[in-house]
């Protein structure tokens, strides 16, 4: 029987340290499908480097590796040591396929975009030892088998499990890597499918899950019939999507009543100016404290991601941002430096502007300035935003936004749990450790 080792890459931290943690409570969906869709004769192990030792001495066949954002830069290291002792390797994953000339020097083939077309190909060329440097295929529907979570869950993971409902957005953003590798596609799997893969995470014992779509309300309708669903199963979740759900009363409460405890926003900025030159001129911040207060009346938690060093920020609104942040008690907030990837629409703009600052792209980790910024310099920008870390996570801002409000005694174990993430995002800050989502 072959076998097959599928690695989970950590990023590394600002020293070059990679993250380690006890638990991981984030796990990604992309290596049990995977496993699900090795055929059979295969024996597949996953392994999750934030919680575990990669064994680098495996007699696995073939390595399979994925990775999340800057966590590829420790993916290519990883490829180039299974090198070193012969192995077959393949690389994959959002940042991989932005950039898969320059992965494909790593390793032995790259996965470009979706795997669910061509793995079963990947699998076969290898045993007939006729590996191409390159697979891709766009699909044009999304249906997948049950993920292998049998693989995982003897691991230190948390306590729920994703599912994915849709994969890519209608929306332009310039340097969103979604945008850059769908182009506005916005496919969505069949309802029966989804609620069967909730089902088999209510079976294994889980409370709730995290339900995976680069923006569930792309389609109203759709998400409807999911929560009518979703109610049946008598089950906590939490997803991400656009922040104009807050215009919509009856789809906020259609969504609270189904079970959804907390939504993640990409806000990106405050500044209509910089929203405007990522082309997201469609968001409007001076809606955002209105829209937020709807979602959370209706009894959903807010997490937020928002970037700095666009073209309409200045140190005035960097500044500004973290009162925004407090005024509006998002209880997870995170923030990332623009970075211009290259593969994305907003890395071509730079590169003809002559802004690209640094060069050196496996230098890029989101916590330091690799551009030129229009109303700063590269150093008062990578300054701003740790300061900005560091008023947003002071002992005051985080009592205000998790214990010191009006409903904490209606939900306190969840403030409670909210409290002890900010003080770990807190430790992780004055380490200069960027805190993420793993």
């Amino acid at each position: 029987m072959k076998k097959l080792l599928l690695i989970q890459s950590t990023p590394y931290d600002t020293q070059g340290k990679l993250i380690k943690k006890n638990k991981l409570y984030f796990v990604g969906l992309g290596l049990p499908l995977l496993a699900a869709l090795t055929p059979k004769g295969w024996e597949v192990e996953i392994v999750l480097e934030t919680i575990e030792e990669i064994p680098f001495d495996t007699d696995a066949d073939l390595i399979g590796i994925g990775s999340m954002g800057h966590a590829v830069i420790r993916s290519i290291d990883i490829a180039q040591e299974f090198k070193k002792r012969g192995k077959t390797v393949i690389l994959g994953g959002y940042m991989v396929s932005l950039m898969a000339q320059e992965a494909k020097k790593y390793c032995d083939s790259v996965v470009i975009g979706d795997g669910e077309g061509v793995w079963e190909q990947v699998i076969e060329d290898f045993e007939e030892g006729n590996l191409k440097a390159f697979y891709q295929k766009k699909i044009s529907k999304l249906t997948t088998p049950l993920p292998r979570f049998d693989l995982i869950l003897d691991k230190k993971i948390g306590d729920f499990l994703p599912v994915q409902a849709g994969r890519g957005c209608p929306n332009s953003c310039s340097f969103c890597s979604v945008y850059c590798l769908y182009q506005n596609q916005y496919l969505k799997r069949e309802i029966s499918e989804v609620v069967r893969d909730i089902a088999q995470v209510k079976e294994l014992g889980f409370k709730k899950f995290l339900l995976l779509d680069d923006n569930i309300i792309a389609d109203r309708e759709y998400l409807l019939k999911l929560c009518q669903e979703i109610k049946k199963l008598d089950i906590k979740w939490m997803s991400q999507c656009s922040i104009t759900i807050g215009e919509d009363p009856e789809l906020l409460k259609i969504v609270a009543d189904s079970g959804c405890i907390a939504l993640s926003f990409g806000l990106e900025s405050i500044s209509p100016e910089s929203l405007k030159s990522m082309d997201k001129g469609w968001a409007k911040p001076s809606k955002y404290p209105q829209l937020i207060e709807n979602i959370q009346k209706a009894g959903i938690d807010i997490s937020t991601e928002m970037v700095v060093g666009a073209d309409g920020d200045t140190l005035e609104s960097i500044r500004n941002t973290a009162k925004f942040i407090e005024d509006n008690k998002i209880v997870v907030p995170r923030f990332y430096i623009l970075t211009p990837i290259p593969g994305t629409k907003y890395f071509e703009v730079l590169e003809k502007e002559q802004r690209i600052y640094n060069q050196d792209i496996y230098s890029y980790n989101g916590s330091q300035a690799v551009h030129i910024p229009k109303n700063m310099t590269p150093e008062e920008l990578t300054k701003a935003y740790w300061d900005l870390y560091n008023e947003v996570f002071t002992f005051k801002s985080i009592f205000k936004r998790t214990i010191f409000r009006k409903d904490f005694f209606k939900g306190m174990d969840k403030y409670l749990f909210y409290l002890m993430v900010n003080l770990y995002y807190r430790y992780q800050i004055k380490q200069r450790i960027t805190p993420n989502i793993i």
